[in-house]
């Protein structure tokens, strides 16, 4: 096949797709080809990519390497394109969930979610008790009530780590913004509720960071840039943030993050590169990279991310983490730039499962009237149960499974041996054709629709205050058509 001459892949009607273990689908493996740089040599590629007629052959050349003309722009596919990943979901009673009214307000949620929790002496007994302590957001709400320590008390110490945390030798560079008076405010304020005895939630004076890609007065949203905040102002809160704070949340400041969501790495030229706390000479992962570096170095227990492509799943992995991505459409949109809106969900960075859940009962409150997404009811697992749940099964596509190094094979086995022994999980073989087609309509999406949505900017912008690992991204971005995105929205 010629590099000028390419010709699509007729992909078979969904229903004809054989998805048994035994099934004949060819897999395919991922292979991305691109140059790997630093330096000069990533400043000459994105000149090149720049340029009205050089560019536009190299990035021709880029993506039929990349197989998107074979796989996404010239492919055959005879299913109606899908915009928004919503379907109907079936409905199965369950004895090991709580099923939640919708006209529950954001406190109520959080306390029904507290209720599915192990009580303080179940969970007393079976942790391990580490050197290290991360406190929970149970352990802030008991230190508060038992008078141990208030909000003011945490508040000030936080400003105190977070400043020191900034500086030589550490410069973690967490945070893009924090106002120390924003912060006390909030915390003298949550203490007096305290002393009243009138705490809003467990919620209520607990540190929670949010990326600086949602909006959070008192602070402009950067998304990372050193511009987009001076084009697009924070005239008030994402309805996340909202939620948060009618629990009495206290917002500690804006995280760092990937320049405009568009890398996995956390390195950031404006704000600088944000550092894993468990080795500062290594990176977080982004885009949401300070959300995850608070939580694991124990200066939050919870933050919040968005997630487009892993942007909160990948630094919760390289920081050891839980991330949680939503389902599309639980948690309100509003207030978050909208990089890439059929992809990207507001997600949860947390140092346990149960504070994550505790988030997730806050933000997933109630939808706004624009926001028409059929969603399943939400369902609350119950985690104080004697019995454990049970009735999982998960799937398994050996090809894909395997296609990975040892470590991580033998890795993620364990863990899969470990479910079945101790929660009668089963594992089931299946196939999962075209991951490598998912895959690049996955990136052909979220690349459209960020070009999209930043073009009105872009327009305006002098292509020096961006840094080059995005003047790059953004060149290939601009490069997708809308006959590619339609073809991924069919793949959808």
């Amino acid at each position: 096949m010629g590099l000028f001459n390419s010709c699509g892949v007729v992909y078979k009607p969904a229903k004809d797709v054989d998805l048994s273990p035994t099934s004949s689908e060819f897999y395919l493996k991922a292979n991305v080809k691109a140059p790997r740089m630093i330096g000069v040599v990533v400043k000459i590629f994105a000149w090149v990519l720049e340029m009205r007629i050089l560019g536009k052959l190299l990035l021709y050349v880029l993506k039929a390497n990349n197989l998107i003309y074979k796989l996404i722009g010239d492919a055959e596919i005879e299913e109606s394109p899908v915009f928004c990943p919503s379907h109907p979901v079936e409905e199965k009673e369950s004895e090991e969930v709580k099923h939640i009214d919708f006209d529950l307000s954001e406190t109520e949620q959080v306390q029904e979610a507290v209720s599915c929790l192990p009580t303080w002496s179940e969970r007393e007994v079976n942790c391990l008790n580490p050197s290290f302590h991360r406190w929970t957001i149970m352990d802030y709400a008991r230190a508060y009530h038992s008078k141990k320590t208030t909000p003011l008390t945490v508040a000030e110490r936080f400003v105190a780590a977070v400043s020191e945390s900034s500086k030589p030798p550490f410069n973690m560079s967490f945070f893009i913004n924090y106002d120390v008076e924003d912060i006390m405010k909030q915390a003298a304020e949550s203490t007096k509720r305290y002393e009243l005895g009138r705490p809003l939630s467990v919620l209520d004076g607990v540190p929670i960071a949010v990326k600086d890609e949602i909006d959070c007065l008192p602070y402009p949203t950067t998304g990372g840039t050193s511009w987009l905040h001076k084009l697009r102002p924070c005239t008030g809160d994402a309805s996340c943030v909202k939620y948060l704070r009618l629990c009495g949340a206290l917002i500690v400041g804006k995280t760092n993050m990937h320049e405009l969501g568009i890398g996995t790495s956390g390195i950031n030229p404006h704000h600088g590169s944000t550092r894993n706390p468990y080795n500062s000479s290594r990176i977080c992962g982004g885009s949401s990279s300070g959300s995850a570096a608070v939580v694991a170095a124990g200066l939050c227990p919870a933050a919040l991310g968005v997630d487009g492509g892993g942007s909160v799943r990948i630094p919760a992995s390289l920081c050891g983490v839980v991330g949680l991505k939503p389902t599309f459409g639980r948690v309100p949109h509003s207030g978050v730039l909208p990089l890439n809106w059929t992809v990207g969900m507001v997600g949860i960075l947390a140092g346990t499962i149960e504070d994550a859940f505790i988030v997730y009962a806050a933000i997933s409150s109630k939808l706004p009237s624009h926001q028409n997404t059929a969603l399943p009811k939400l369902c609350f697992p119950l985690l104080n149960s004697s019995r454990p749940i049970s009735s999982i099964t998960l799937a398994k596509y050996g090809e894909w499974f395997n296609d990975c190094s040892d470590d991580i094979r033998v890795c993620c086995s364990n863990a899969l041996d470990k479910l079945q022994k101790h929660h009668g999980w089963k594992s089931v073989e299946v196939t999962i054709p075209e991951i490598e087609v998912m895959r690049l309509a996955h990136y052909s999406t979220i690349a459209s629709e960020c070009s999209t949505s930043l073009s009105s900017y872009l327009e305006k912008l002098d292509s020096s205050q961006l840094g080059w690992d995005a003047r790059v991204a953004l060149a290939v971005y601009g490069s997708f058509s809308s006959k590619e995105y339609i073809k991924a929205q069919k793949i959808r």
